[in-house]
């Protein structure tokens, strides 16, 4: 256990049980990648109690794949197909869903295309006496240290690009954003407030649950590796920053649902126009640049415009609620 991990466990607090914590994994069409993870879960030591994982619709033979681990695994495996491709918020919301259900206590969230770190579940529970939302660091493809946004600007709902990137002896640093790649959160915060929110299909959808947790609890991002990239992404190498390749269906998401931000803002009460409206114009910038800089084309711009349009319609609906709770309000650690 290193030093600081030590420091920061109360001596009245039991230690954590891996067998309370059940892995949730989202996984769409990618075998392969699907396969290094499970491998590596194999490989785990301690073992998470459960290991959920949502099939997205998949036409290849993830079925088969993923029966032929069953008993190969240290761990209860639950495998739960979908009728139709609900997209990573919907997978991670039913993922969600059936671990809570299954009343696991902690619930460590991770795409298709990861590795766990054998020892990558004792890291984390290290932590978990002193907080309730945890996220762990991760190696990239090609071994060096991911950079992830884990702050955000919170009156325009944009990622701070230049939080920095070091820790010092604490081991820690507070955040107020999530990432569902490898999102470790307690259950008393996902009865707080409610499961991720399917009908952002992907993207802003784990910004915003970790920005509604850290609302209720204090959330920390740690100086832990316990996950490592298994997909390479052409990017523009900044230095410790970077900026990936992205899609048309991600520059059209990314656009309509900066209205369910807003639709989430407003209903919290802050909500401010002028500076969301900027962050939604830095973020139609930043895909201009992504567009031209990193995937090197000017096509793709009318999928921006798209998603801008329907997000208007979205603001629109004056039936929408916001996920509700799962739980009556109780106090969080």
């Amino acid at each position: 256990m290193s030093a600081h991990a030590e420091a920061t466990r109360p001596s009245s607090q039991p230690a954590f049980d891996p067998a309370s914590a059940t892995i949730v994994v989202v996984t769409y069409n990618r075998t392969s990648l699907l396969t290094r993870l499970l491998e590596s879960i194999e490989r785990m030591s301690p073992a998470p109690g459960h290991l959920v994982i949502i099939d997205n619709a998949s036409t290849d033979d993830t079925t088969e794949v993923v029966e032929s681990f069953r008993d190969r695994l240290p761990t209860e495996l639950v495998y739960r197909r979908l009728e139709t491709n609900t997209g990573g918020s919907g997978g991670f919301s039913e993922g969600m869903r059936v671990a809570y259900d299954m009343g696991s206590e902690w619930i460590w969230l991770m795409d298709d295309d990861v590795e766990v770190v054998s020892d990558g579940l004792d890291r984390m529970g290290r932590w978990t006496p002193r907080f309730r939302s945890i996220q762990g660091r991760r190696y990239d493809y090609d071994g060096s240290e991911f950079y992830w946004q884990y702050r955000v600007a919170e009156s325009m709902a944009i990622p701070i690009p230049f939080a920095p990137a070091g820790f010092d002896s604490s081991g820690f640093k507070p955040m107020n954003s999530g990432c569902f790649e490898g999102m470790f959160i307690h259950r008393d915060v996902v009865a707080r407030i409610g499961l991720p929110d399917p009908r952002f299909f992907i993207y802003w959808d784990d910004q915003l649950y970790g920005w509604l947790a850290s609302r209720v609890t204090d959330s920390v991002i740690v100086n832990e590796f316990v996950l490592r990239r298994t997909r390479e992404i052409k990017q523009w190498d900044m230095g410790i920053r970077h900026m990936n390749a992205s899609s048309d269906a991600y520059r059209y998401y990314i656009m309509r649902n900066r209205a369910y931000l807003a639709k989430y803002y407003r209903q919290l009460g802050v909500y401010r126009p002028v500076p969301f409206t900027a962050g939604t114009a830095l973020t139609f910038v930043k895909e201009l640049i992504r567009l031209v800089v990193v995937e090197r084309k000017l096509r793709g711009t009318s999928h921006l415009f798209r998603g801008l349009r329907d997000g208007r319609q979205i603001s629109r609906d004056a039936s929408w609620q916001p996920m509700p709770p799962l739980e009556p309000a109780q106090p969080v650690a």
